[in-house]
């Protein structure tokens, strides 16, 4: 799989089989330069942003729902782990990063 020129692809781990993510199924991660977030959702991985965007919150201090939604540990608002999108109508999206696995490891990527 040749992974997409549109994106800068770090490499996070050899294999998804390496990425400990303790008990919650999340975790903070510094990569490029930026601290990001990753989860796992039914043999899944995402990628983003470690802040909430309403009011600034570690991400990593909340959980992943049962609909696949990273939950702010403050206010509880909702974000969709595939498109940012905040699901409790509160107005606020999140960034989310590609992540592309392929023979040589597991990548995120950032535009430009």
């Amino acid at each position: 799989m040749t992974l997409s020129k549109e994106y800068n692809w770090h490499l996070i781990a050899k294999s998804k089989e390496q990425i400990d993510f303790g008990k919650y199924d999340s975790m903070q991660i510094e990569v490029g330069e930026k601290i990001i977030c990753l989860a796992k959702f039914k043999d899944d991985l995402y990628a983003y942003q470690s802040i909430c965007p309403h009011a600034g919150a570690k991400m990593v201090m909340g959980y992943i729902d049962a609909q696949g939604n990273a939950v702010c540990p403050l206010h509880r608002f909702k974000f969709s782990l595939k498109n940012g999108y905040n699901v409790t109508g509160e107005g606020y999206n999140m960034k989310v990063y590609p992540i592309q696995i392929n023979e040589e490891g597991v990548f995120v990527g950032f535009k430009g």
